[in-house]
């Protein structure tokens, strides 16, 4: 077994596309648009790896509540201080980077147009 991907439902198709692209470089593998149940599936991935990002868009659909139950999807990279830099510069909501008790810095939050928030690991 592995895993297949990991669906998160968003208010606009094209700013959380935008979004995924410039602060990840995420690109899409795949689209399946269903206009009669009104509803978009895109499935993204990054380059060299076969593991997927569903983006569920529902045609007019309002913003969804995330709850409390959601915690993040993580992202590793190896160039984590010269990503976070990028993605700072490029006007995105992160935060400031972060470390577990007793260790240097080595992951931090980024969040999605819809809230989403997506966790950026050293790898």
């Amino acid at each position: 077994m592995k895993m297949a991907h990991t669906c998160v439902r968003v208010k606009n198709l094209d700013d959380s596309l935008e979004f995924y692209r410039k602060a990840f470089g995420f690109e899409e593998s795949r689209r399946r648009d269903f206009p009669e149940a009104k509803f978009t599936l895109v499935y993204l991935t990054l380059p060299g790896d076969d593991y997927e990002l569903e983006l569920t868009y529902n045609y007019d659909h309002a913003a969804y509540d995330l709850g409390n139950g959601y915690g993040h999807i993580a992202i590793s990279t190896e160039d984590i201080r010269g990503l976070h830099q990028q993605q700072k510069e490029a006007g995105f909501s992160v935060t400031d980077m972060k470390g577990l008790p007793g260790t240097e810095p080595s992951y931090y939050f980024i969040m999605d147009p819809d809230g989403y928030k997506i966790e950026v690991i050293r790898a």
